[in-house]
């Protein structure tokens, strides 16, 4: 159910890559109740010209080596399931991967289950 898209820096190797696809799967699964074997998952890189995140927003100071997660799942969550997958997904990247925490920059965009298709044009969760 959700789609998650990583926008980082380029040059990473694969291995890394690959980490920060379970890293944030794993945590989804864990923190939000995502089903296993649910991965949707979109990894692309860019030049630093075209990667434009604000070094200083909001007093974070972030680095050239920020990375964006934007992830799209079916909509009612509590915001206390929020937080808690925010911090255990910074967290996790941080312990796993060694990315600063004042360089994750999480997106979660809440969608209505008719919002979906996972193939053959079909409405998968459209109820009636």
């Amino acid at each position: 159910m959700p789609l998650t898209r990583i926008d980082i820096p380029s040059g990473k190797p694969p291995e890394y890559r690959a980490t920060l696809r379970d890293v944030v799967y794993e945590t989804l699964n864990t923190v939000m109740g995502v089903p296993d074997d649910d991965r949707f998952e979109v990894i692309t890189e860019h030049d630093p010209e075209n990667l434009n995140i604000s070094s200083d927003y909001l007093g974070i100071e972030r680095s050239a080596e920020a990375v964006v997660i934007q992830i799209t799942l079916n909509e009612g969550r509590a915001v206390e399931m929020k937080r808690a997958f925010y911090a255990a997904l910074v967290a996790a990247l941080h312990n796993r991967l060694g990315i600063r925490r004042e360089d994750v920059v999480i997106s979660l965009v809440e969608v209505k289950t008719e919002n979906w298709s996972f193939g053959n044009g079909v409405a998968t969760y459209a109820q009636g």
